[in-house]
């Protein structure tokens, strides 16, 4: 993975994929269970706006902090949406990002971001009953980014992959890879 244009273009429309999808959640949808065992949306919004929180201070200011401010619980579309318009206005990739007691590569950092935005993108897609799939081109370029980003071992941070159907979309192995089950 090169720190170019590539990497912060993948985050760049993983971002994208994940804000569409939230563009249908209303109040009352808050409280669905999500493809994320024991979680509802709502903890699932906290959870993407804590995360593209991080991914602003890795990118920005080159490390991640223990925790970042905790979002808006009282409405926390609006904190996934203000927190990705600060992530889209960050305008490099560093060249290394200190996340805890582990220094790494910059373009991994963007990498494992879009990861993570573009599955939970996915997982709110199936909470709002809208079903959006990730789209092939950006799920294809995720997928070559999961050797590299994906730790060993997965748990307790993803869970075990799932198989995919034998002609599963690239966004259906994406999300069997991480334990979800497509719906496909």
């Amino acid at each position: 993975m090169r720190a170019d244009a590539n990497t912060r273009g993948v985050l760049d429309r993983a971002i994208g994929f994940a804000l569409t999808a939230a563009q249908a959640i209303t109040p009352h949808m808050l409280a669905r269970r999500t493809p994320c065992a024991s979680w509802d949306l709502g903890m699932l919004l906290l959870h993407l706006a804590d995360s593209l929180a991080a991914l602003h201070e890795g990118m920005t200011a080159g490390h991640v902090a223990a925790g970042p401010e905790p979002a808006g619980a009282d409405d926390p579309v609006s904190a996934v949406r203000v927190r990705a318009v600060r992530l889209l206005r960050a305008s490099a990739v560093p060249s290394r990002a200190a996340v805890g007691d582990r220094r790494l590569p910059g373009e991994l950092l963007t990498g494992a971001g879009a990861l993570e935005v573009a599955v939970h993108g996915w997982d709110i897609a199936q909470a709002t009953g809208e079903g959006r799939p990730i789209p092939p081109v950006l799920a294809g370029d995720l997928l070559a980014m999961c050797p590299l980003v994906l730790p060993e071992p997965r748990r307790p941070l993803f869970a075990d992959a799932v198989e995919p159907a034998p002609d599963a979309s690239p966004g259906e192995r994406l999300v069997a890879l991480l334990g979800r089950r497509p719906l496909g």
